[in-house]
This record gives C-alpha cells, sequence and structure tokens, in this order.
C-alpha cells in the first residue's frame, strides 16, 4: 500500500515556479532519498507535503485519505478536522532540529503525546524514555538541548517525532547542521529505523548513505523529477546528463 500519494503538484512563490509538475508515491516500509542542487525544490517539497506550504495545483494523499484534489485546475484542502487526523500520520525531521530550548528533553518528547494525542503522562513518559534509550540518550532526559550536542539534538528530534506513532517519517537534509562525526550517529539511527521497516522520506547530499538504505533515489532539478529508480540505476548508473553532473560534482 502506498502511505504517501503525490500527483502533479506545483507551488511557485510571486513569479518563482519552485515545483513544476511533481508527482511520486511512497510505499509502506520504503525508504526514499531526495537528491538534488541546492535550488532545485527539494526542501520545499517536503514543506508541501509537510502541509507547511499549501500546494498551487496537484493532489495529495495519506495512508489511503484524500488531503487535497483537484478541482476545476485548483486544488481543494479537505476540512481543518481532517487535516489534522492526516497530519497525525507522518513526523517531520528539520536539519536545525526545531526542539523547545526552554523545556527538558523529556518534555520535549511528551509534549505533544500528552495535549495532542492525549495520552496519559505515564503512558507519554514511559513511550519516551523506551525512545531516549533507543537514541542512546537514556540519561539524558533532564537535560536542556543547550547542554546537548548538534547529534544529540538531533536524536531527541527523531525520538519527538516518533513518539506520536507516525505512519512515516520526512526528514529535510538531517545532516546538514552537522559535522562528519555527528553525521555518522544520526546515519546510525536512520539505518536502524530503516531496517525496522519504518517508512522514509529524505532530502539528503549523503549519497553513500542513499545508495545503501533508500529502495528508491530521486534526483530533482529545476522543480521537476529529473530521475527516479533504484539507487543502483540513479547513483550507480544515471541515465539523465543531469543527474551525472551533480554526481559527479559531488566526488570532485
Amino acid at each position: 500500500m502506498d502511505l504517501l500519494e503525490v500527483k502533479n503538484v506545483k507551488k511557485s512563490f510571486d513569479e518563482l515556479n519552485v515545483l513544476k509538475d511533481i508527482s511520486l508515491s511512497v510505499a509502506e516500509g520504503e525508504v526514499v532519498s531526495i537528491l538534488g542542487p541546492s535550488g532545485s525544490g527539494k526542501s520545499t517539497f517536503l514543506r508541501c507535503i509537510s502541509m507547511l506550504e499549501t500546494i498551487d495545483g496537484g493532489s495529495m494523499s495519506y495512508c489511503g485519505k484524500t488531503a487535497v484534489k483537484e478541482e476545476n485546475g485548483k486544488p481543494v484542502y479537505v476540512s481543518k478536522r481532517e487535516l489534522t487526523d492526516i497530519k497525525h500520520t507522518f513526523g517531520l525531521v528539520f536539519q536545525n532540529f526545531n526542539l523547545f530550548p526552554h523545556y527538558s528533553v523529556l518534555k520535549n518528547i511528551t509534549d505533544a503525546p500528552i495535549n495532542v494525542l492525549r495520552q496519559s503522562k505515564e503512558e507519554a513518559m514511559k513511550t519516551a524514555n523506551e525512545l531516549l534509550k533507543k537514541m542512546g540518550l537514556a540519561d539524558k532526559g533532564g537535560y536542556y538541548p543547550y547542554q546537548l550536542s548538534g547529534g544529540q539534538q538531533q536524536r531527541v528530534a527523531i525520538a519527538r517525532a516518533l513518539a506520536m506513532k507516525p505512519k512515516m517519517l520526512f526528514f529535510d537534509e538531517p545532516t546538514s547542521a552537522l559535522d562528519p562525526e555527528l553525521t555518522a550517529e544520526i546515519l546510525k539511527v536512520l539505518r536502524e529505523l530503516a531496517s525496522e521497516k519504518m517508512t522514509m522520506l529524505i532530502v539528503t547530499h549523503e549519497i553513500d548513505f542513499a545508495r545503501s538504505v533508500s529502495n528508491k533515489v530521486i534526483f530533482m532539478d529545476g522543480g521537476v523529477i529529473v530521475e527516479q529508480g533504484r539507487p543502483e540505476d540513479v547513483i550507480d548508473n544515471p541515465s539523465n546528463d543531469r543527474t551525472r553532473a551533480f554526481l559527479k560534482k559531488l566526488e570532485a
């Protein structure tokens, strides 16, 4: 079953067409990596499917539920209540962590489950402690974000997303703010999630990671999907000149 289905999505800012016609699907248990140069529309696409931006055209559905359909060439979103339910199907992890600085690590993770999902404090705390253990941060619950390294903060952000029990996770360049050693920490966590069949869509510039973990790789440039397929095809044997040029530049 496809957990995410996006058809003919378009997005402009004033005169700038950032997304020109994007269609893709993500199946349950699949890891999809999105590659592409800066300005190709990757992060805008992620913001659109996370509903942080509204789209100008196309349709989107999540876990079989339609969030936006196209009528007379215009996108029509479902009701606010339906969108709230749909938003619970995914979690989003940003490149800059976006933790609440004045909340402890535990409160960062338990706040939404308690206030949004209406979990009991005991249940939310149990889940949070299990997730911190899984992230190698069992002793950090009482810490505040400023007391943690960037890699630790990003692991807390992943735990916070997982605490909402999403069906899929979206990552926007989860390692771009980190040095190589801390990057390795986060990639290890993502590999573990992939081995547990967590459905993930990852905007990344980590080519080796994308090659080893992804079921599907998408290369975006100029607001369109230039090429998509298995990592061994798109990364190791690209058919498009733009993909080849981009990968060559990364190797230089």
